[in-house]
């Protein structure tokens, strides 16, 4: 039984009190920014007047957004800690209101910015050094942005169907976690409730049977409800499909490419590269089937495991330990800002009742990053820890070297700190890990980072665009059609050794990314980077982790590709995704050889 949160060391806590010493400040923060808001809207119809009148306004508005992400975070972050507090899950649903609030009245913003013709925006920038230096990367990203906004009229009639168009979304949400039941697996003797969570456990056990029996019973009932999901995922995909014609966008992936910039030959040349070294993954199945000793593999043996759990105790201080030394290659600022990380309230450690579960980095400019853990032990634990500290170093430079606006990188960018975190601490514990077992345990969990991350988030965005092309092209989306193309990729991708049956036919009926297009490429291509990133900070040295340390500081300055270049990947080459599959190849061939 976890402990209660008062009896939790001070020393394993984070400082919340960094952001608010006390919950008084707080409530003198909502008070302020809930007088504030009302004021905001007399900007709308002179913000645009002049540079100086602009600059003001964005300031403005910049103090209300900050002041609502304080309270958020500081709310959340408290509710996070112990759920059963009353407090902090209504001071946490109030500060989310009142963001709803100011949203709602800032939504004019972009509107009106973008009734002003390009020639005089520009010139503002020119006139005005803080609107040039704060503001310039987000002004050249709303013009962009314009020839893809419509008329006023219009964008009202496209917000008034942003409540039903997540309708699709909602009704999978519902079936799939509310009302579908999988009811029991024997597993050696002992009846056991089959969930979304059980099922992950059930498929990585060592009984051959139990792994059969969670398969056909999990997706047997998604055949049963197949017609319905079909009808599901059709709508959603028509929903996006709708939204890039009426926004004037050639294609739906087209629109979804274009927040972060991104040419659609990026995303067709990761999966031609992928496909280039499928053979590398045929050789994984292949190794699979020798190690488990079966010869009609299946899909339900796909996770079992190959190596038992690496045995030993890492406890926080060693975890802590090998982390640092894993991250020597980053220079002795980087390991300064790990220590004030470790002795400053930047993370809190471990496990208590009612603490939110898993792990994040989070928090708010203006104020250190913080870590959640639930440090258990094991050498998960320590991937964890290297992971989430990854995040909130990035976090910490991006936010120590710009300015508000520029500070909050996105999501296409946000796993390359954490997964070079992670690849250095794997490549740290192989040149250092002499224990054969250990050996298999750290190389099958960096295999299964390019199983999982790469190839398999890979499928899953080739499905989008073969499933948004035949609605492009007025073929219907059922759940035959839909099975049959996720069976053909299912064999491309797992090759002639892995038996790609019926079953796996459906899973694309189980997968909630799909209804947010568009999205999962983003994992491979993330992890592609960090792979170049690694290789090039261990080969080259200094000059690598300076150009590494460029592209942290810069956070949400310029648009995504842009930003890697600095850190020397140039994804639009592809050349990062062959660096990976290579190093897949290398690190498969390394494994098989242990057995």
């Amino acid at each position: 039984m976890p402990i209660k949160r008062n009896e939790v060391d001070e020393k394993n806590k984070w400082a919340i009190e960094d952001i608010y010493k006390t919950n008084e400040l707080w409530e003198q923060d909502f008070k302020k920014l809930s007088d504030i808001l009302p004021d905001l809207i007399k900007y709308k119809d002179s913000f645009t007047k002049d540079a100086k009148n602009l600059y003001d306004a964005f300031k403005a508005f910049e103090k209300a957004e900050l002041l609502g992400e304080r309270l958020y975070v500081y709310a959340k972050m408290k509710r996070d800690e112990d759920s059963a507090d009353s407090l902090y899950q209504g001071m946490t649903d109030r500060a989310l209101s009142l963001n709803i609030e100011m949203g709602s009245i800032l939504s004019f913003i972009s509107p009106e910015l973008l009734k002003k013709e390009e020639s005089e925006l520009v010139g503002f920038l020119e006139e005005h050094e803080g609107l040039k230096k704060e503001y310039d990367y987000s002004i050249k990203n709303l013009l962009r942005r314009k020839p893809h906004v419509l008329s006023e009229k219009e964008e009202k009639l496209l917000s008034m169907s942003s409540e039903f168009a997540t309708g699709a979304q909602q009704i999978f949400t519902m079936l799939n976690n509310a009302d579908m039941k999988f009811g029991k697996i024997d597993d050696d003797g002992v009846k056991k409730d089959l969930t979304h969570a059980t099922y992950a456990v059930f498929m990585q056990s060592s009984n051959r049977e139990t792994r059969r029996n969670a398969y056909e019973k999990l997706y047997g009932k998604y055949k049963e409800n197949i017609n319905t999901i079909a009808a599901t995922y059709s709508t959603s995909v028509k929903k996006d499909v709708y939204y890039a014609k009426a926004r004037n966008h050639d294609s739906a992936l087209s629109k979804a490419l274009h927040s972060d910039n991104v040419p659609q030959n990026l995303y067709d040349n990761l999966i031609s590269a992928v496909h280039d070294n499928l053979p590398t993954m045929y050789e994984y199945i292949k190794l699979r089937k020798k190690v488990l000793k079966i010869e009609d593999l299946g899909m339900h043996d796909v996770y079992a495991p190959l190596v038992p759990e690496a045995k030993g105790i890492y406890d926080y201080k060693l975890a802590k330990d090998m982390v640092v030394r894993s991250l020597a290659p980053l220079g002795e600022d980087y390991l300064k800002l790990l220590d004030k990380s470790f002795n400053n309230g930047w993370v809190d450690v471990y496990e208590n009742e009612g603490k939110l579960s898993g792990a994040y980095s989070w928090g708010t400019y203006g104020v250190h990053p913080y870590v959640l853990l639930n440090h258990r032990g094991d050498l998960d634990s320590v991937y964890t820890l290297a992971h989430e500290l990854g995040h909130a170093m990035h976090t910490w430079y991006s936010n120590d070297s710009q300015f508000y606006a520029k500070s909050n990188y996105t999501i296409f960018v946000a796993e390359v700190a954490s997964t070079v975190n992670e690849i250095l601490l794997t490549k740290h514990l192989l040149k250092t890990e002499t224990d054969i077992e250990k050996r298999k345990y750290i190389l099958n969990h960096y295999i299964d980072q390019f199983k999982g991350t790469v190839i398999r988030q890979t499928m899953f965005a080739e499905f989008e665009k073969i499933t948004h092309a035949m609605q492009e092209a007025g073929q219907p989306l059922t759940s035959d059609s839909l099975s049959e193309k996720y069976l053909e990729l299912n064999k491309l991708y797992y090759g002639n050794d892995m038996d790609s049956d019926d079953n796996i036919a459906a899973e694309w009926a189980r997968i909630p990314h799909f209804y947010s297009a568009f999205y999962v490429y983003k994992y491979a291509t993330g992890f592609s980077s960090a792979i170049t990133i690694v290789n090039s900070i261990l080969k080259e040295g200094e000059s690598a982790v300076n150009r590494y340390k460029d592209f942290l500081k810069s956070g949400g300055s310029d648009y995504p590709l842009e930003l890697l270049k600095k850190a020397g990947v140039d994804l639009e080459s592809g050349l990062p995704v062959e660096i990976c599959m290579k190093e897949f190849k290398r690190a498969l061939e390394e494994f098989s050889t242990l057995f």
